[in-house]
């Protein structure tokens, strides 16, 4: 059984576990149809809560193939979160206008009658003034309607998590790749979040795959030296009989600072293996050593939108 923790001042108490279903719209790689669905399914069966997903994942597929399984699952067995704002890699659009129409999209293609979070997505791409005046008290007229109940947002640096929470009133937000075995500058959102009520959600404990022994994919920013100092962290879990997947995972879950952790993959097998290793426990030994192993690489990050949105980088 999945431990569960409250999302900040929400009613909901999400499983430690939940899964990210950017893999299943063909966000990374061609997928099996079939493995896709099946996937959605083993996460629901084997006690996962909660799902997020996006309108941009797939450009629509994700949500689609979620219409394909929630179905055949009581509404009141899982919690479903979607993103709003960006649609493809180049087109945002945080209108109050496209709030509407995007909700009323989402709901369509996932054959469900309300949204238990929207998020607004990749902020750090736009001015983000404007999620603040415009695109988040649209939202908010759409939990008034009852389509939505709690609202929040997602992206990649921290300044743009700070900014938002010091200038309006949210209930959630989802961070990936910064609470990791390699970068934990999410830590840094623990005391404004806990002042505000706010629920904190990581994501991508593996750091779209830097932290496996899996090849990474062309579009990854990691840069030569990460690429090294990771691949020594992986090979010294392979060399003590483990998987460095298997401790990123656990060590995500563990911090109760954050509601729930969430990886993605269209793999049915691969999110069984995650149900598992959650509920064994974590070798700390071996995770002070891949920790110091990762030490000439902690807390790199890169560049993601606009750069007057971004992160300062940390001195060396």
């Amino acid at each position: 059984m999945l431990p569960r923790r409250r999302l900040g001042q929400t009613d909901m108490e999400l499983t430690t576990l939940s899964f990210g279903a950017s893999s299943i719209g063909q966000e990374f790689r061609s997928v099996d149809l079939g493995e896709s669905l099946q996937a959605v399914r083993v996460a629901l069966e084997s006690g996962m809560n909660f799902i997020d997903t996006a309108a941009f994942y797939g450009r629509g597929m994700s949500e689609m193939m979620l219409g394909r399984v929630l179905p055949d699952f009581p509404r009141d067995q899982y919690y479903l979160g979607t993103k709003l704002g960006r649609y493809t890699g180049e087109h945002f659009d945080f209108s109050a206008r496209r709030v509407t129409e995007s909700i009323d999209t989402s709901l369509e293609r996932m054959k469900v009658d309300h949204l238990d979070i929207v998020l607004c997505h990749d902020l750090e791409f736009v001015e983000m003034s404007q999620i603040v005046e415009e695109t988040i008290p649209a939202i908010r007229r759409e939990i008034e309607k009852g389509k939505v109940r709690y609202v929040g947002v997602s992206g990649y640096p921290m300044k743009m998590f700070k900014y938002v929470m010091e200038n309006t009133d949210i209930d959630c937000l989802l961070t990936y790749n910064h609470y990791t075995l390699q970068n934990d500058m999410a830590l840094d959102l623990v005391p404004l979040a806990k002042e505000k009520g706010v629920g904190l959600m990581n994501g991508a404990p593996f750091s779209a795959r830097l932290l496996t022994n899996a090849e990474l994919p062309p579009w990854h920013k990691a840069t030569p030296e990460v690429r090294q100092v990771a691949a020594a962290a992986a090979k010294h879990c392979a060399d003590r009989g483990s998987d460095i997947a298997k401790i990123a995972l656990q060590f995500s879950i563990a911090n109760e600072n954050f509601a729930t952790c969430i990886p993605g993959s269209a793999n049915p097998k691969r999110v069984a293996q995650w149900v598992e290793w959650a509920q064994e426990p974590i070798d700390e030994i071996l995770v002070a050593e891949v920790k110091e192993i990762l030490k000439p690489i902690h807390n790199w990050f890169y560049i993601e939108g606009r750069p007057e949105n971004n992160d300062e980088p940390v001195a060396s």
